[in-house]
């Protein structure tokens, strides 16, 4: 179809949260990481997906199409993503990417709605060594101070190589990722603020985790960097998940769904057929 589409939903304290829609077919809820917006996040990837699905592609909070809101805390988020795929009014199909990995399972573990979670390399700060922990810290401050002088694009340059392999980081060079992905970069920053000040129940917690009674599929990319940290994240989950499953893609790093979407677009598929049940 050649008409834009724009669902819309109301959050629980009364944002708005909206995103574009392509495709046809049952619903699937793809929502972006702690960097990005959906508008940026998919685009590469919706087009392997479009002919078999409804793609939604919405934004959190103050990203994207969605409006702005200054509490951008983990239940908040969580809220945001539940109240998106309630409105849709059918089962819905969720994948989430990195930092948006804890919130589609907040999502799953909260809204009847949801029918199967995917989540793509999900990061659990708990369970993130100390080392890393050192090399995360330090790339934030990187960040928030390039971003304090209005240098976007300096603060999304410190943040690719903590993230992306150096190959990634070249092959990211080659397009316009910098460019159009840079403007994320507060909204980035007021996440993982907001997050690491946040002392109360966590998606991530087991006993939230037990609450989630759909399919699960943790995916992760065999040449990914910080590969410990969600690997032992994965792990994490799927202790607790009554019915999940890990698999490794061989051959591909953390920004995969931009860099190699047709890896992504094949597991997603298999998966969401596997789980779909007759109407």
């Amino acid at each position: 179809m050649s008409e834009e589409r724009i669902h819309r939903a109301v959050s629980a304290d009364g944002t708005e949260i909206a995103g574009r829609v392509h495709g046809e077919g049952p619903a699937l809820v793809l929502l972006h990481g702690g960097l990005g917006d959906g508008e940026v996040a998919w685009e590469t990837l919706w087009p392997h997906l479009a002919d078999r699905y409804t793609c939604y592609l919405p934004s959190t909070r103050g990203r994207g199409l969605s409006a702005e809101n200054p509490d951008h805390s983990p239940p908040r988020l969580e809220e945001d993503v539940t109240a998106f795929v309630d409105s849709i009014g059918e089962p819905v199909g969720l994948v989430g990417w990195s930092g948006s990995g804890a919130w589609v399972l907040g999502a799953a573990a909260r809204s009847a709605s949801v029918a199967a979670v995917a989540a793509y390399e999900p990061g659990v700060i708990s369970v993130m060594g100390a080392e890393d922990l050192d090399r995360t810290f330090g790339t934030v401050e990187q960040m928030g101070a390039a971003a304090a002088d209005g240098r976007l694009l300096d603060a999304l340059r410190a943040f690719a190589p903590w993230i992306c392999t150096d190959e990634e980081v070249r092959a990211l060079e080659q397009t316009d990722f910098f460019e159009r992905w840079a403007g994320a970069v507060p909204a980035m920053l007021r996440f993982v603020q907001q997050d690491a000040s946040y002392q109360g129940v966590r998606s991530t917690d087991p006993e939230e985790l037990a609450r989630i009674a759909v399919p699960v599929l943790l995916m992760r990319g065999e040449q990914t960097r910080l590969g410990t940290w969600f690997a032992d994240a994965a792990q994490l989950v799927a202790q607790h998940v009554a019915e999940a499953q890990v698999c490794e893609l061989p051959g591909i790093g953390h920004f995969a769904p931009v860099l190699a979407p047709e890896s992504i677009a094949d597991e997603l598929i298999t998966f969401f057929e596997s789980v779909r049940q007759p109407a």
